[in-house]
């Protein structure tokens, strides 16, 4: 179990997962338009269209949840560091 929180702690947590979402947004979009370009550029045709829309579907909510889960764990470590330098562990 965690020891209380200041209301710092809790607003720069809070910022974070704003940030962590957001540049989960853009990456996953970013992903989703690299994979769907072969069919919007008309490339891919007939039932392949489907394959491929979906495997963009895919590899956007990858990249969402891997950039989402990477920015929070950096966070979170950084956070437990500068309690651990302070002097202020975590009571068990």
């Amino acid at each position: 179990m965690r020891g209380t929180r200041t209301q710092a702690e809790r607003d720069a947590t809070t910022v974070e997962m704003m940030y962590a979402a957001a540049a989960g947004t853009v990456f996953a979009a970013i992903a989703f338009a690299l994979v769907v370009s072969p069919v919007l550029a008309g490339r891919v045709h007939g039932d392949a269209r489907h394959s491929w829309v979906t495997a963009a579907v895919a590899v956007a909510v990858v990249t969402f949840c891997g950039t989402v889960a990477g920015v929070l764990q950096r966070h979170e470590n950084r956070t437990s560091a500068a309690r651990d330098v302070s002097g202020r562990r975590e009571s068990r």
